[in-house]
């Protein structure tokens, strides 16, 4: 169907153009953006959307699937549906489901299960580092590549770090994406939350800042030593923003993100016992949200991932020390963000923008979409008004294990358009 959608706050991170025009989409190409459009085909559906943003279709480096293995906790087809009602056009898979990511068979099955259909968003998958993403035993990692993995992580710390260099060093010719965490699981300990004066307030063990802190830097020397670009994953600390900052200043070929729930919380908000606070890194200290928050503006922190890790309410219905780590987030990020960044001023629309959707892009080195004549219509429609209540019964996701549950939020996802074959 073509559409002409009149008046909308059209937002193109690329070009850095934020504007109010009218947008024609016809054939699944965006022809034309202007101040006034006069004449359209006949068989177009006239939209009036003054008050809306039109931006990107947003990216989501990582994210947890339930399938296969956990199929209570989510499927492909409930993780897409809650991944397109957040605004989400690609949407890269973590290896580490049952079986994990870690042979051409399973991707394949994958794969077949889960057809990019327009307009749901394309379904990508992480590659395992190693067999069982276990961190123990190097996978065959060509013939992965060559099954057409969009990159390499295991979504779990790697210990030791004479097997991260010889896999740095066999991945460096491939060119594709590298994403790790880093954390020093024996500094961790049973640390359930960031270590410091909350942490002894509130009688929960800490996780202190060096089991980031240490193993970035150790990453960094390897990359400084192997030359193999990487991606850090889920920086949490505002130690861990300064040293991705010196070693971009060192021209070091690193990427790296934060997720978006340590931009919102810290750990003040832990005095309530959400088990679905128990995230893991764990939730900051102010220090570090705000130290978060410069690094994505500032560039530092290339992008936002959502990490979406959802868990059954029997799950999640337990001691907070006990509770398994990580919350949903894919239908919740867009407004939460917009609402209290943007909507503040802290950070203009199309550095959030940017942030969800252009970076994550080139992160995973794929072209990111644009909202530009002649473009493929691969974009996201935003109502950052519009209220709703987050209940189980309003979630596209099987799993409802977040701490805005029952809250009522400012902002929605009308639609997305999905057309581009990347």
């Amino acid at each position: 169907m073509n559409e002409l959608l009149q008046q909308v706050r059209a937002l193109d991170p690329l070009s850095g153009t934020d504007r109010v025009a009218d947008v024609l989409i016809a054939d699944g190409v965006i022809q034309a953006i202007e101040d006034k459009i006069y004449h359209w085909p006949h068989d177009t559906s006239v939209r009036d959307c003054w008050g809306l943003i039109l931006g990107p279709g947003l990216v989501d480096l990582y994210s947890h699937s339930g399938e296969p293995g956990f199929e209570e906790r989510e499927t492909l087809i409930s993780l897409s549906q809650a991944a397109a009602s957040g605004g989400f056009t690609r949407l890269a898979i973590l290896p580490d489901t049952a079986p994990a990511i870690d042979n051409p068979a399973t991707l394949s099955r994958l794969q077949k299960l889960y057809p990019p259909l327009s307009p749901a968003p394309i379904l990508h998958f992480w590659g395992a580092l190693t067999l069982g993403a276990k961190g123990e035993e190097m996978t065959e990692l060509a013939e992965l590549a060559s099954a057409g993995v969009v990159g390499f992580a295991d979504g779990q710390p790697l210990s030791n770090l004479a097997l991260v260099r010889r896999l740095l060093e066999y991945l460096h010719p491939w060119g594709k994406p590298v994403a790790l965490w880093c954390c020093d699981r024996q500094l961790t300990g049973n640390g359930v939350m960031r270590e410091g004066s909350h942490s002894i307030v509130y009688g929960l063990p800490g996780n202190p800042v060096i089991s980031e802190t240490s193993a970035i830097a150790a990453l960094l020397e390897m990359v400084e030593a192997i030359g193999t670009s990487v991606h850090i994953m889920r920086v949490s600390t505002s130690r861990g923003v300064e040293l991705i900052q010196q070693a971009k200043q060192r021209g070091l070929p690193v990427t790296a993100s934060t997720t978006w729930m340590h931009l919102l919380l810290d750990t003040e908000a832990v005095i309530t016992y959400n088990t679905s606070l128990n995230v893991e890194p764990p939730l900051g200290n102010r220090c570090d949200r705000v130290a978060l928050r410069r690094g994505v503006k500032e560039g530092i922190l290339d992008a936002i991932a959502i990490d979406h890790t959802p868990y059954s309410y029997e799950e999640k219905t337990v001691a907070f020390g006990e509770a398994p780590p990580g919350a949903i987030g894919l239908e919740l990020a867009l407004a939460l963000l917009w609402e209290n960044l943007v909507e503040t001023g802290e950070w203009s629309a199309i550095e959030l923008w940017r942030a969800l959707s252009t970076q994550p892009a080139e992160c995973l080195k794929q072209i990111p979409a644009s909202v530009a004549p002649n473009q493929p219509a691969e974009i996201t429609l935003f109502a950052p008004q519009q209220t709703w209540t987050v209940e189980k019964q309003t979630l596209k996701s099987l799993s409802s294990n977040t701490p805005w549950l029952g809250q009522q939020l400012k902002g929605r996802v009308l639609q997305t358009w999905r057309q581009a074959s990347n």
